[in-house]
């Protein structure tokens, strides 16, 4: 069974449309879908918890990491999958992760694209598709075996930004078995609609270079900051 963790920080609007895809929160194998509410959430997140399957936990802790771990605690699922508000799964989303794990893999992520098509976005969402540099980061929705996740430790919760890089980069040195799900989900191009399209992709590089050289958490997450405006309190 498949529990669905979703960190969220005033993300209502973007959960009402999430959870209006009656394929995901129909689905069978689906056990519940977690909504990991930071302390600190204003909006009308609250009213959320009267859909079926979706149970709100308000976190004592703000940020990622300790939202998807306090949620990760009490997911009644064998297998943990992390969502971002803003991200919408693709048609058989659950029944791939399902397929991926049949196949013998531990863990998966997926490719995605945005929700306006523009060509210098399809250039960055074709990267996701492929192993490299890149892969790993949240919009791709980590999936992984509960037992595994916890063998690896969990979020780093001192990780302010960045976290998902981080808990790959022990994946991948503990050489867990994933893949990569070519079956797009559809991301939000909000930062980009707020930034420019070279704004965004030269912070986006500078950020993941100062992270692979151990750059602190902190220092990134406010480097990030001043680099990127975003059309939420995160």
């Amino acid at each position: 069974m498949i529990s669905i963790i979703i960190p969220a920080h005033n993300e209502f609007e973007n959960l009402q449309r999430l959870f209006s895809d009656a394929g995901v929160l129909g689905h069978v194998q689906l056990a519940e879908i977690i909504v990991a509410v930071s302390p600190t959430t204003t909006d009308n997140t609250h009213k959320l918890s009267q859909i079926n399957k979706v149970q709100l936990l308000h976190c004592d802790n703000k940020g990622r990491a300790a939202q998807m771990n306090e949620a990760s605690k009490i997911a009644i699922g064998d297998i943990l999958v992390f969502l971002h508000a803003d991200v919408m799964p693709s048609k058989g989303f659950i029944d791939d992760i399902q397929k991926s794990l049949i196949a013998g893999f531990d863990a998966g992520f997926f490719s995605y694209r945005f929700d306006k098509d523009y060509w210098y976005l399809r250039v960055n969402s074709s990267f996701t598709a492929k192993d490299g540099f890149f892969t790993g980061g949240g919009d791709q929705c980590l999936f992984i075996k509960k037992n595994v996740f916890r063998k690896l430790g969990t979020f780093n919760e001192e990780q302010a930004l960045m976290e998902d890089f981080e808990f790959f980069s022990k994946m991948k040195k503990l050489k867990v078995p994933y893949t990569i799900v070519k079956n797009d989900l559809i991301v939000s191009a909000r930062k980009y609609e707020c930034n420019s399209y070279l704004r965004v992709n030269l912070s986006n590089f500078l950020l993941v270079i100062l992270f692979k050289l151990g750059y602190p958490g902190n220092k990134l997450k406010n480097l990030h900051n001043k680099l990127i405006r975003t059309p939420y309190n995160g």
